[in-house]
């Protein structure tokens, strides 16, 4: 039943018109603000300490909260208006983002503060992400979700990575503050587009008496783990999820140290992977319709792996740009399937509890693989956590084979 789903063609494309165009803005307005403060985080970062687990610590603690909220966020996004739950959280994320771009403007900037944003905005997220994936569906035709996941990711990857990431050197020179206060701005914008949908909430089936959200917790997880398909992707997208946080950890450190290719080079790099992402949404649905969803995603890890070993063991800079493009490319296709499938496998109503329990277990990996890329790289070398991330990719692939019929 499983591939059957997975090799239908996925050629239909939703209207632009109506609730998915504004939706598909707010997400790429979002998007290019998140992705100025993510680029110039890990500079801030470096600017503030050399310590490797240090600056891993401000990663792993952008991810942390998915353990200890994840679930209750999905759960919350099952009850509640979705477009509201996003609007409102955007709003607190422009004023915390507001206010870190004040204190760094006066003087006050500290990896302590960093670490407590990377928390509070996460904690925020778990919320705003099972929202936006539960309330895709009823903005699209059922047949357009693929073709509206790979427009959404794409516009996030062209205006967040290959629009923001090259103009944070020119806004640093503005100002420290400037790269935060533009990401404030976005968040705003944001919100009012979310506010402005015109959404019909879909009627939900009454709760049971007695039904607690520890309870509805629950319940997504046994829906997950039951689903042999969503339960092997997951598996393989929590072993892949601590190889992309060792690597994103210490991403500046190998670029900016063991290539000695300095602040330049690291936009460079992070450019290409954007580029990289935004060419893999142009074609996922076409290798998904000739493939299947999960031989897809089963070629994206391999190829990734590949990827990944050319960056750790050749030290040049072009190297390590192409590497990341295709890593950002096959990153796309396996993204793409894998939330199109959590999407289509779901019991309607159980959307935002089954992706929370999905994002709670795999993001997981990203915090352990945070702290695990800022140890490897102290003791064995910058580039080990490339390395080290390739294992745990060739683990995943290794993983999802089963599932091929």
């Amino acid at each position: 039943m499983a591939e059957a789903q997975a090799v239908r063609p996925a050629r239909a494309v939703p209207a632009w018109r109506g609730g998915f165009g504004r939706l598909w803005a707010a997400a790429v307005v979002s998007k290019f603000g998140d992705s100025l403060r993510t680029a110039a985080l890990p500079l801030l970062a470096a600017s503030l300490t050399r310590d490797p687990l240090l600056i891993a610590a401000v990663t792993a603690c952008g991810y942390l909260p998915w353990l200890l909220f994840g679930l209750l966020g999905g759960a919350v996004a099952d009850r509640i208006d979705q477009r509201r739950a996003m609007w409102a959280v955007d709003l607190v994320r422009g004023v915390l983002m507001a206010g870190f771009a004040a204190a760094i403007a006066l003087g006050h900037a500290s990896i302590g503060l960093l670490v407590a944003l990377a928390f509070a905005l996460t904690t925020l997220q778990t919320l705003f992400d099972n929202a936006a994936t539960a309330l895709l569906p009823s903005l699209v035709p059922p047949e357009t979700l693929a073709s509206a996941n790979a427009r959404l990711m794409t516009g996030q990857q062209l205006a967040g990575g290959f629009l923001a990431a090259p103009l944070v050197p020119v806004l640093l020179v503005a100002g420290a503050a400037v790269p935060y206060a533009a990401d404030a701005a976005t968040y705003v914008l944001a919100a009012l587009l979310v506010a402005s949908l015109r959404v019909t909430v879909p009627q939900r089936a009454p709760r049971p008496p007695g039904s607690t959200l520890r309870a509805e917790m629950a319940e997504g997880l046994r829906v997950l783990w039951r689903d042999a398909t969503q339960r092997a992707l997951c598996v393989a997208t929590t072993l892949t999820n601590v190889g992309v946080g060792a690597l994103i950890a210490t991403l500046v450190l190998h670029v900016t140290g063991w290539l000695g290719a300095g602040d330049a080079g690291f936009a460079a790099a992070i450019t290409a992977y954007a580029a990289g992402s935004l060419a893999g949404g142009a074609v996922a649905g076409r290798i998904g319709a000739r493939l299947g969803r999960m031989r897809a995603v089963l070629a994206a890890g391999t190829v990734q792996t590949g990827a990944l070993v050319a960056m750790g063991t050749v030290r040049e800079l072009w190297v390590a740009v192409a590497a990341l493009a295709v890593f950002g490319l096959m990153g796309m296709v396996w993204n793409v399937h894998q939330v199109t499938l959590m999407q289509e496998r779901s019991p309607e109503g159980m959307l935002g509890r089954t992706s929370a329990a999905f994002r709670t277990l795999a993001i997981g990996g990203a915090p352990l693989g945070a702290l695990l890329g800022g140890a490897v790289a102290a003791a064995w070398g910058l580039n080990t956590p490339a390395l080290l991330a390739a294992g745990l990719f060739a683990l995943a692939v290794a993983s999802l084979t089963p599932q091929i019929n």
